[in-house]
């Protein structure tokens, strides 16, 4: 079964213990977290780090990626980076539903980005249900953010250390706080075509 297949048979259902779906993901998760022991014990260069997130993703990490170790992923299939992001230490992608960092986004020391929630229903809490994130183009997320299941931070967009984001995040706009909020609009003082010009 293909990334693709399964991460369309992850959405919009709950994924119980017992089912083959549920036995499929862990055996995956399983293959996932050796690599990511290795990669995380001891001293790698940025293109080795590179090399075992090209394993644990099954996709090419374009070069001018930089990821600080450690950097802790559970399943590892179902992430997509783009281009010129950096990565600080210590962050956690829990990415069973799917996590898109798109280009020259940065993404803060200690911050997590999670795809995956328990079920609420306290009978079938052990079950899953996922949602995809996706981080656009230049955000940032300052050290210790949380992003919850199914969020996308807007481009150009800042969240301020420490928030917790629970809903989607606009284009250009800073967001802080607990659930996040929008604090402040983001005004360029580069014209557009000069911009896209330097990128």
């Amino acid at each position: 079964m293909s990334k693709q297949e399964l991460i369309a048979q992850l959405q919009d259902r709950e994924i119980l213990p017992g089912s083959a779906l549920f036995d499929q993901i862990h055996e995956l998760k399983a293959d996932n977290e050796e690599l990511v022991m290795e990669m995380n014990g001891k001293y790698h260069t940025n293109k080795e780090v590179l090399a075992y997130l090209a394993k644990i993703t099954d996709r090419e990490i374009d070069a001018s990626v930089k990821i600080a170790q450690p950097f802790y992923t559970d399943f590892g299939k179902h992430i997509s980076f783009g281009k010129d992001i950096f990565i600080n230490q210590n962050v956690t992608f829990v990415d069973l539903g799917g996590i898109v960092i798109e280009d020259h986004v940065l993404i803060g020391p200690m911050c997590r980005i999670i795809s995956v929630n328990h079920l609420a229903d306290p009978q079938k809490r052990r079950g899953l249900s996922v949602a995809t994130v996706k981080i656009k183009e230049n955000a940032w997320l300052g050290a210790n953010v949380t992003v919850l299941p199914g969020v996308t931070i807007g481009q150009n967009a800042i969240v301020a250390a420490d928030s917790t984001v629970t809903k989607d995040v606009p284009d250009n706009v800073i967001v802080a706080g607990s659930p996040a909020k929008v604090i402040k609009e983001i005004k360029s003082s580069v014209k557009e075509n000069a911009l896209e010009q330097v990128l």
